[in-house]
């Protein structure tokens, strides 16, 4: 029998070919590796990069004044009082400030109107009868003083205080501001025969503003002691305590009425 014949053997593979003696070309646009003059760069040449434009300087900031300029700025003055502006020209006044006025002649030295509020200005001497009349006439009916208050206005050269009463009448539903404008020293009469509510809060206004109320039943202090120096809310109070206004340590005021409350203890 003859010989069968062989089968055909598969290609060898690339591991097993015996290392070639010479070096292989390289492929084509691929830089040689034998090339030490081009190893690690790339074929094609980069194109040049442009010249990056500078960014715009921002502009200069203006220049600071200086604290010698700064000196000199003149501040703003003092407010002398409110401005109480006048009611717009198409808004009436209520009928019991008309009324006011043909009852007691100069009765009403001004009148205001802000934010939905009346606001009349009373001399200090027709204080007392324009109370009464609030109080008593049909179209006003103002039975409830609900508050006194006080602002102070030292630049203000014709009265540096506003004492403000609040009314309201419960029967007709309304409200009114009336303003009196005082000096430091100058007396204006108290309300409390008419408003009876009015009693302590009179005295608050005294405690804190040294507004000098006559024909108050009970003038006294009401939040601070009786020995109290100076009055708290006055613009001009000193801001680190009474002390400041007789002794030069406010400590040394409160050591020595410690002193002397011991001293009615023992």
């Amino acid at each position: 029998m003859a010989d069968d014949p062989k089968p055909p053997t598969p290609p060898e593979a690339a591991a097993d070919k015996p290392p070639a003696q010479t070096p292989g070309e390289p492929l084509k646009a691929e830089p040689s590796r034998t090339d030490s003059g081009s190893a690690g760069k790339s074929a094609a040449p980069s194109a040049p990069k442009a010249a990056a434009t500078p960014a715009p300087k921002p502009a200069a900031p203006a220049a600071k004044q200086t604290a010698a300029q700064a000196e000199h700025v003149p501040k703003a003055a003092a407010p002398a009082g409110p401005p109480d502006p006048p009611p717009p020209a198409d808004k009436p006044a209520p009928a019991f400030i008309a009324s006011l006025s043909a009852a007691i002649p100069g009765a009403v030295a001004h009148v205001s109107y802000w934010v939905g509020d009346w606001t009349i200005v009373v001399p200090v001497a027709q204080l007392p009868a324009v109370a009464r009349h609030l109080r008593d006439a049909a179209d006003a009916r103002f039975d409830f003083c609900s508050d006194v208050t006080a602002t102070d206005w030292p630049p203000r050269g014709d009265g540096r205080f506003d004492v403000v009463y609040c009314l309201y009448s419960t029967r007709l539903r309304h409200r009114v501001r009336v303003k009196v404008k005082v000096g430091e020293q100058q007396p204006i009469p108290s309300v409390t025969d008419v408003w009876p509510a009015a009693n302590w809060l009179e005295r608050e206004v005294y405690d804190m503003f040294g507004v000098n109320f006559t024909g108050h039943p009970d003038r006294r202090r009401i939040l601070m002691p009786e020995d109290w120096q100076g009055f708290p809310q006055r613009k001009d109070y000193p801001l680190e305590g009474p002390g400041e206004l007789l002794m030069e340590n406010p400590i040394d005021w409160l050591k020595l009425r410690q002193a002397r409350d011991e001293a009615d203890i023992e």
